[in-house]
């Protein structure tokens, strides 16, 4: 069973909030395979739980409502007004009003009579954690490892990835396992549908959305963006699509003959023109000196397919460093790297993997992803997102959408945050987004959408 980091977990819990699991049932279904594991280690009857105040501390009161036929003392680090989320409060209100033994700790010295118990459930900390660990939390760990007496972790050992941390029996990890736990570990499903971590939501926005407080100019993502010649719409939607997804700043690369029509759209586009009609080896030295400005290039959006276009691209692609591939740039002769935002007939033009229309699996797309050390965002009703390793989907998004343009805005989305996150995590992430955001514009508009309503509905999209 792979191991899944804090960051993953979160995101999985936000996604299973959004898909309607609430994280109550999560945490009831945590708390009773908690209580689980304790019977079968209690070699006495008197249990005693030391819990923080986050959801961690929630998971152990459930368990201690469901142990209520052993002895159990609750031993809470700090006042219960304190308790952090909504969820744990909850659950230690109902072990005050079952009149459990509670206990606020507020010294240390409260913690001495730890060695007189026959088990001690670790729920001080979950995972995140990190640095050191001072205070009443530090002392708790020092009072829970001291005690010589059998410990059971909930999740991961309280204080994991510090310089304190508790030295368990066995940890009850939920889910799957996670990074770097020591010991025997016990994982517990938690009523988590594997449709809930395979389909994308919110949580897997949040691990890209978010910036420093104190960051300036540049620092969220610089976008070049190479399209243009025959048309002019497509890199303008990318680079429109890429600012409104939180790219600090997007340069477009266009040939002379669109360059202005381009920074026509909006004066918050810089437009660097190109030699001619088309991209072609004259325009090398420029784009050479533009990509290593830039955190990521978005290329192929209206490029068409002039044989000088070909040619350049092959030697611009491996310039490179992170790059998304969309469109014209999707073409054999042309190496891929990065992440591609192919829909089925560009993947099996790309691929020579002669599968019929609409049998395209995901074996398939995992093979070539891995073979190629590539990130594919299959573009299609079901979105299917790979790297090799991992593939996952996205739901979101309707028939209206079929509308042209809305392609250069995914491929826009992915580039800005690409520019912030690794190329899986950015592509799961633009899908969502870009789907949500023709969702919203589907309500207001219906099948008569345009691209740029799905532009204007990516901060909704985002941050509703």
């Amino acid at each position: 069973m792979r191991p899944i980091s804090p960051d993953e977990m979160r995101a999985v819990d936000a996604n299973c909030t959004y898909f309607g699991l609430i994280p109550l049932q999560l945490m009831e279904n945590a708390g009773a395979a908690l209580a689980q594991e304790a019977r079968k280690r209690a070699r006495g009857r008197k249990i005693a739980v030391v819990a923080g105040r986050g959801n961690n501390g929630g998971d152990a009161f459930v368990a201690a409502r469901h142990l209520a036929d052993f002895e159990v003392t609750v031993f809470l680090l700090g006042r219960s007004k304190e308790i952090s989320t909504e969820e744990a409060r909850q659950n230690w209100e109902i072990l005050e009003r079952l009149n459990l033994d509670l206990r606020e700790v507020r010294d240390p010295g409260d913690l001495d009579s730890l060695s007189s118990y026959d088990l001690i459930l670790d729920a001080v900390f979950g995972t995140g954690v990190r640095g050191r660990v001072r205070g009443l939390e530090a002392e708790a760990i020092d009072a829970i490892n001291s005690s010589k007496r059998r410990v059971i972790s909930v999740d991961v050992p309280s204080g994991l990835g510090t310089d304190k941390v508790v030295d368990p029996e066995v940890t009850v990890t939920f889910h799957r396992p996670k990074d770097d736990t020591l010991g025997e570990v016990v994982v517990a499903g938690i009523g988590i549908p594997p449709a809930a971590e395979f389909l994308a939501g919110p949580g897997d926005l949040a691990l890209v959305a978010g910036r420093a407080s104190a960051s300036h100019k540049g620092q969220n993502g610089r976008v070049l963006v190479i399209g243009g010649g025959p048309y002019s719409g497509a890199p303008a939607l990318s680079a429109m699509a890429a600012l409104r997804a939180g790219a600090d700043l997007v340069t477009v690369a266009a040939p002379a003959n669109v360059a202005g029509t381009i920074a026509g759209f909006s004066p918050n586009l810089i437009v660097r023109p190109l030699s001619c009609d088309h991209l072609c080896p004259n325009d090398l030295d420029l784009l050479g000196d533009l990509i290593p400005r830039h955190d990521v290039v978005v290329v192929g959006m209206g490029l068409g397919r002039h044989p000088e276009t070909r040619e350049a691209l092959a030697k611009i692609v491996p310039k490179c460093e992170r790059v998304v591939m969309d469109a014209d740039a999707l073409l054999p002769g042309i190496p891929l790297k990065g992440i591609i935002t192919p829909h089925e007939s560009e993947f099996r033009r790309v691929s020579s993997i002669k599968v019929p229309p609409g049998r395209v699996q995901k074996e398939t797309l995992m093979s070539f992803a891995r073979d190629m050390a590539l990130t594919i965002l299959l573009k299609g009703k079901v979105d299917l997102i790979t790297d090799g390793e991992v593939v996952r989907g996205n739901a979101t998004g309707n028939a209206g959408m079929t509308v042209g343009g809305t392609g250069d805005v995914l491929a826009g989305i992915a580039g800005a945050f690409y520019s912030k996150a690794p190329p899986l995590r950015a592509a799961v992430a633009a899908a969502f987004v870009n789907g949500t955001a023709g969702d919203l514009a589907f309500e207001e508009r219906g099948y008569s959408l345009l691209a740029t309503d799905v532009i204007e509905n990516i901060p909704r999209a985002m941050w509703q």
